[in-house]
């Protein structure tokens, strides 16, 4: 057993543990838990209710999550003297599956983002945002019941990855000399610098498991969204490699695009996984006037944060809207808004986005009824208009709830 500095790990409750290529897990496992900041209180003491709830309702107490409380920004802070103490990182490779509260990043120094940094740091390399539509949430769309996408955005590379330069400062100005004198370039003095890498092995590792997710759940296609025409050696790349890896492993349950046109007159054949890939400002478009051709969609990290945040738009917003960050193993689930400081302990606002991303957790874990049990709940519970405050002022009708009784409303639309 890993030892910890500030941590006593729970005596009850077992270790999730690794077997192949697959994860095997006990009937009560061990998970490590991030309250968050601000709101993070709130919304993870409703979102913990939910997911036990569903649990014992669904396996009659024979399955039982074991929360392992863990700490990062400001209560890490009180407790360590630092926001993103050894503790946490530990604990979450060890036991391998968490769930998080949204984290407030320090103004002015330390970390870039601490959701960066557990992402870059553990490997998190897939950043999954499934967006789906419940009946009744008010949306801004005519059709928003035809949304129903799953983003694979890559998390560690592209302009994320950090590798950038201040105007002015001595640095830069001996990378623009360089640049401009060796590649004959005309960049201007006062330019500050990034550097956008977009490699071989992070983009088949993403789209490797965006098709593996896409024949699991039997969906229809994978759509590789991407700026190729412009940045043609990285995010035109992004689209070659993802076409290569596709066609290399997975021939038997693939067809492109141009193979579907090419081959079977447009008509998918039985089984297969169409594999396509849409321009990134084109795609923003489509995905408001033909939003059901979507299905799975693989992007790098800029292009996929656009996205995933569109997307969301149309069902109700980022208060509806699950993530998570998954390596080969790991997964962080944790909700897609930040830590909106001004309702800190006001039992207000939507617990939604990360009741969700429970849900995905609780897919993860293979334990798909509990997730379904809840996802009908939630959706019961939002057509008996019994909302928080942000969809409350948009439904006519509606009652307000605060967090806690949207929490206990959902439970009781459990049956």
């Amino acid at each position: 057993m890993v030892k910890f500095d500030k941590l006593t790990v729970p005596a009850e409750g077992k270790k999730i543990e690794i077997k192949g290529d697959r994860l095997n897990i006990p009937d009560n496992p061990i998970i490590p838990v991030i309250e968050g900041d601000g709101i993070g209180r709130d919304i993870m003491k409703a979102t913990r209710r939910v997911l036990d709830t569903a649990v014992e309702k669904t396996f009659n107490g024979k399955k039982k999550i074991v929360w392992f409380d863990i700490y990062a920004g400001e209560a890490a802070q009180a407790k360590y003297g630092e926001v993103l103490p050894k503790d946490t990182f530990e604990a979450i490779k060890h036991f391998i599956v968490a769930l998080k509260g949204p984290l407030t990043t320090p103004v002015g120094g330390g970390y870039r983002s601490l959701n960066v940094t557990l992402r870059q740091v553990l490997n998190l390399y897939a950043c999954v945002r499934p967006v789906r539509y419940f009946e009744e949430v008010p949306s801004p769309v005519k059709h928003p019941e035809k949304m129903n996408v799953v983003i694979y955005r890559e998390n560690t590379e592209d302009v994320y990855a950090g590798i950038e330069w201040a105007e002015g400062t001595p640095e830069v100005k001996k990378l623009i000399n360089w640049l401009n004198k060796t590649y004959k370039l005309n960049i201007r003095a006062d330019s500050g610098v990034g550097i956008k890498p977009i490699s071989i092995t992070g983009t088949e590792r993403l789209i490797r498991k965006a098709i593996k997710f896409a024949i699991e759940f039997g969906r229809k296609s994978v759509t590789m969204v991407h700026k190729g025409n412009i940045m043609k050696y990285t995010e035109g790349a992004f689209r070659d490699w993802g076409y290569k890896l596709a066609t290399r492993e997975f021939r038997d349950h693939v067809v492109t695009e141009d193979e579907l046109w090419s081959q079977y007159d447009g008509k998918v054949p039985e089984g297969k996984i169409v594999i396509k890939d849409r321009i990134a400002d084109s795609m923003l478009q489509q995905i408001l006037t033909r939003t059901d051709e979507y299905d799975v969609v693989a992007t790098p990290n800029l292009n996929g944060d656009y996205l995933s945040d569109a997307c969301a738009a149309q069902v109700g917003g980022l208060g509806m809207a699950p993530g998570a960050n998954i390596g080969d193993f790991i997964g962080l689930f944790e909700a897609t808004h930040g830590t909106a400081p001004k309702y800190t302990d006001k039992d207000m606002v939507n617990p939604g986005s990360l009741i969700l991303s429970g849900c995905m957790m609780l897919e993860y874990l293979d334990w798909r009824e509990a997730a379904e049990l809840i996802y009908k709940a939630m959706g019961e519970t939002i057509r008996q208009k019994r909302v928080t405050y942000d969809l409350h002022r948009l439904m006519e009708g509606a009652t307000k709830l605060k967090t806690s009784e949207y929490a206990s409303a959902i439970i009781e639309n459990m049956g």
